[in-house]
């Protein structure tokens, strides 16, 4: 085909890659399959039953019994800002609880809602203490608490014992942000007494991005009900979602049909192939690739306690040009591993793995990787 630049396209074809990085992560080839499948209708009968499937579905990967489960229809992001635009009101004391980039992401868009917002901050690194977080909502009287999980930029896991109950003790509502920890390391919503939380499907669920999963129960539904005014974010108005997503089935939007195709696939394997199974898995492969790293002599940033096991941040060693050699892995291997973000930019490589990518032969993989090529780079 001529472009009207004048240029010659041939029909698309897409490198492959092993999607070792921070995510995405790669497809199971059933959820490809799924994706791939005509679409029907936003409204036909076939869908709206698998919209309810879709929600059951969430609800068990989550471990919740929300009724407000859905998936937005847009990425983590927007998921994260329904999150906030749904309950946020101007004046609002919203605490952000920051250790790494998407506490910062938070704070920020709770600035635009016009929150009050106040934050903590802990070392890029290391996890927040129940004393600690106690100490600040005594001190700031928030509406909301909001934390990240598994904070994607550090590789550290927050530790969640506690945290809920604190909430309800100080009559805030605690917001978790679980974008790369659902379907992967323990996640119980209603246990922990999390009132809204949200992920995305490109990590864990292994399903490419483009939905962003999303739940309130009803303590946060009562403070979307009791606004003064409309939530400011028409697209992702909860209030008119539910209209959607609940019994009404009222049009709002033109749903991304295939992509709840590939999700309600996504969430099936889960399920399929147990959860407490599928965390078990996650955490041996993570210790196997731990213990590999070390062997080589790298040292990980974070400590074990508080390790992510579908994100390692590696220190990249003084003598060696970190970007470079992702980009060889890259180019001549096609495997792709994260840099830092932020404060550990230039400083960690990111190694995921997530979801359908957490096996044996790719831990292997990257591990002989290291092994065989990063000496090239030691100067």
């Amino acid at each position: 085909m001529l472009g009207t630049s004048g240029a010659t396209f041939a029909p698309l074809t897409v490198p492959k890659r092993l999607l070792l990085g921070p995510g995405p992560s790669n497809s199971h080839s059933s959820v490809l399959n799924a994706l791939s499948q005509q679409p029907v209708g936003h409204l036909d009968p076939f869908y709206i039953q698998l919209m309810a499937e879709v929600q059951g579905l969430l609800r068990d990967v989550w471990q919740t019994s929300n009724r407000l489960t859905l998936p937005m229809s847009g990425t983590g992001s927007a998921a994260m800002e329904a999150t906030i635009a749904n309950v946020v009101e101007p004046g609002d004391t919203f605490l952000v609880a920051i250790k790494g980039y998407f506490g910062n992401r938070l704070a920020d868009m709770a600035s635009r809602y016009k929150a009050n917002v106040q934050t903590i901050d802990k070392k890029w690194g290391e996890a927040f203490s129940l004393q600690e977080l106690e100490e600040a909502i005594i001190k700031y009287k928030p509406a909301f608490l909001a934390l990240v999980h598994a904070e994607t930029s550090t590789g550290v896991c927050q530790p969640m014992e506690g945290i809920g109950d604190l909430c309800r003790k100080h009559n805030c509502l605690l917001i978790l942000d679980t974008v790369t920890s659902l379907g992967s390391i323990p996640l119980y919503l209603d246990d922990w007494k999390v009132d809204l939380a949200y992920s995305c499907s490109q990590k864990g669920l292994s399903c490419p991005p483009g939905l962003g999963p999303f739940t309130m129960n009803e303590r946060a539904e009562e403070k979307l009900n009791k606004r003064t005014g409309k939530v400011p974010n028409w697209y992702l108005d909860v209030s008119l979602l539910n209209k959607y997503w609940g019994s009404d089935r009222v049009y709002h939007h033109t749903a991304p049909v295939n992509m709840n195709f590939g999700i309600r696939e996504a969430l099936r394997l889960i399920l399929e192939e147990g959860l407490e199974a599928t965390w078990t898995r996650h955490k041996l492969n993570a210790l196997e690739l731990w213990n590999g790293l070390e062997d080589l002599g790298l040292s990980l940033h974070v400590p074990s306690d508080i390790r992510l096991p579908t994100l390692t941040t590696v220190s990249i060693p003084s003598n060696v040009d970190g970007k470079a050699f992702s980009l060889h892995l890259l180019n001549n291997h096609g495997v792709e591993i994260g840099g830092g973000l932020g404060e550990l930019a230039g400083k960690v490589w990111r190694i995921g793995l997530m979801g359908y990518n957490s096996n044996k032969t790719n831990v292997d993989k990257i591990l002989n990787l290291f092994d065989s090529e990063l000496p090239k780079f030691k100067s």
